[in-house]
C-alpha cells in the first residue's frame, strides 16, 4: 500500500513494518520508499549491493542545483531474537504516548518523517534541493555507506549538508567517536591435556590479547586523551566475542577473538592496533615460537567508520540552530554514518527525533512528542529552503 499524503505516525508504522534485520534484504522497503516518491513526481535512483539482496535510494526535491540538504538515514535495524518483547516487533503499537516496534527510534523514525513531508516539499517552490540518502549495512559497521556516497556523488547536484537522523531527541550532534572493528585469529599446537608442555594454547594466547587490551583500555581510561563531550571521555575497546578450543581434553589449537575500538580525536584504531602488534610481535609470539615455530597470530579489519569531527564553522551545526532554536550541541559515544559523509566532503550533523537509550533495546521506542518535534522541524527545514537567507 502506498500512501499519497500519509501522516508521520502512518509512514512510522508502514516501515517498521518492513523486517530489514541487517541479516535480512530491505528491498522490498526501498521499492515502497521509490514508489511512494514516484507517485508524487519524484524518481529515485536505487543501487544495490553485489549479491543484489540490499540497495540503497538516493532521491531529489526541489531545483537541480548544486548546494543541497542531504536527509540520510539506514534502513536495516538489529535483530530481535532473545529479546522480551511484549508486542510484535514489527508491527506497531501506540501506548501511553509511545510508539513502540523495532526501528522506531533507530532510526525509520526520521526516515518516516520526512518522507511523510514530501507532498509539502513538492508543493513549494524551494530553490534549494532537499536529498533523501536512504543506506543498507549502517548496523553491521556502515558497510553500505560507501557505494552510496560514490553514487551520490555521480547521481545528484553536489550536496553541501547533510543532516543524518540518528536518534538524539532532536538535540544537534556536532561530534561522534570512530568506530574500527577486528579479528585475531590465533593459532597454536594442539595435544594431549595431559602434556601441556609439548603443546601451545590458542586459548591461552587469547587470554593474553584480551588482558592486553583491557590494560590498554584501563590506561585510556586513567590518562586519556580526553574529550568532555562524549560519555565516556576517552577512547574505549571491548571485546566482543571469544571462540576456540575442541574438547576439555585437547590443547587449544585455535581460538578467535573479535574486538572493538572506539577512539577520540587524538587516538586512532591504528594506534591501537600498532600497540597490540607491538606486543604481540615482541613478546607473545615470541614465548609460542619456543614451543611451536608454526603458532600464528592473525589480525583482519573487520571495518573501519570515522569519526565526525568537530569543526566551529559547521554550516550544518549552523542551520540546525536556527532550525531548532538551541545553541548548544553535544558528542555522541556511538558511530553514525556521518563521519563518512564528511570525509566524502559535505558539512554533516546528526540530529533526529527518539533516544539513543532506546536503540538496540527489547520494546524500543518513539514518544510521539518526538515525533511532532522533528515534523515541526524538518517543516521549518522546508521554509528555509524556499527562502534560505
Amino acid at each position: 500500500m502506498v500512501f499519497k499524503q500519509p501522516t508521520p505516525t502512518q509512514m512510522i508504522e508502514r516501515l517498521v513494518s518492513f523486517d530489514t534485520v541487517s541479516a535480512k534484504s530491505n528491498l522490498a522497503l526501498i521499492d515502497f520508499a521509490a514508489a511512494y516518491l514516484k507517485e508524487h513526481g519524484i524518481e529515485a535512483r536505487i543501487g544495490h549491493n553485489p549479491e543484489k539482496t540490499k540497495a540503497f535510494l538516493l532521491a531529489s526535491v526541489g531545483p537541480n542545483r548544486p548546494g543541497g540538504v542531504v536527509l540520510s538515514g539506514h534502513t536495516d535495524v538489529v535483530p530481535v531474537e532473545g529479546q522480551p518483547w511484549s508486542n510484535d516487533p514489527f508491527r506497531m503499537v501506540e501506548r501511553d504516548g509511545r510508539l513502540y516496534a523495532r526501528g522506531t527510534s533507530d532510526m525509520k523514525g526520521f526516515i518516516a518523517i520526512a518522507l511523510a513531508l514530501v507532498p509539502d516539499m513538492v508543493k513549494r517552490e524551494m530553490t534549494v534541493p532537499i536529498h533523501f540518502a536512504l543506506s543498507y549495512d549502517e548496523e553491521v559497521g556502515c558497510t553500505g555507506a560507501p557505494p552510496l556516497l560514490a553514487d551520490l556523488g555521480k547521481s545528484l547536484p553536489a550536496p553541501a549538508l547533510a543532516i543524518i537522523g540518528e536518534p538524539t531527541e532532536m538535540g544537534i550532534g556536532d561530534r561522534h567517536k570512530g568506530f574500527a572493528a577486528f579479528d585475531t585469529v590465533i593459532t597454536g599446537r594442539d595435544g594431549h591435556s595431559s602434556a601441556t608442555h609439548r603443546g601451545v594454547n590458542a586459548i591461552a594466547a587469547a587470554a593474553a590479547i584480551v588482558q592486553f587490551l583491557e590494560s590498554l583500555a584501563e590506561e585510556f581510561r586513567a590518562h586519556g586523551p580526553f574529550d568532555d563531550h562524549f560519555d565516556p571521555p576517552y577512547t574505549t575497546i571491548n571485546i566482543g566475542t571469544i571462540d576456540g578450543g575442541q574438547a576439555l581434553n585437547i590443547i587449544a589449537r585455535r581460538c578467535r577473538v573479535q574486538w572493538e575500538t572506539r577512539p577520540v580525536a587524538g587516538v586512532t584504531p591504528d594506534d591501537v592496533r600498532g600497540r597490540l602488534d607491538a606486543f604481540i610481535e615482541r613478546d607473545l609470539l615470541a614465548r609460542m615460537h619456543r614451543v611451536a615455530p608454526e603458532a600464528t597470530i592473525a589480525i583482519e579489519s573487520l571495518c573501519a567508520v570515522p569519526g565526525l569531527l568537530p569543526d566551529e564553522y559547521s554550516p550544518a551545526v549552523a542551520l540546525m540552530r536556527r532550525l531548532t532554536g538551541a545553541n548548544a550541541t553535544t558528542g555522541l559515544a556511538y558511530g553514525t554514518e556521518a563521519g563518512m559523509f564528511q570525509a566524502a566532503g559535505m558539512s554533516a550533523v546528526v540530529c533526529g527525533p527518539g533516544s539513543i537509550a532506546q536503540a538496540h533495546q527489547p520494546d524500543e521506542f518513539i514518544a510521539i512528542s518526538q515525533v511532532a518535534a522533528c515534523t515541526a522541524i524538518l517543516g521549518r527545514l522546508i521554509d528555509w529552503a524556499v527562502e534560505p537567507s
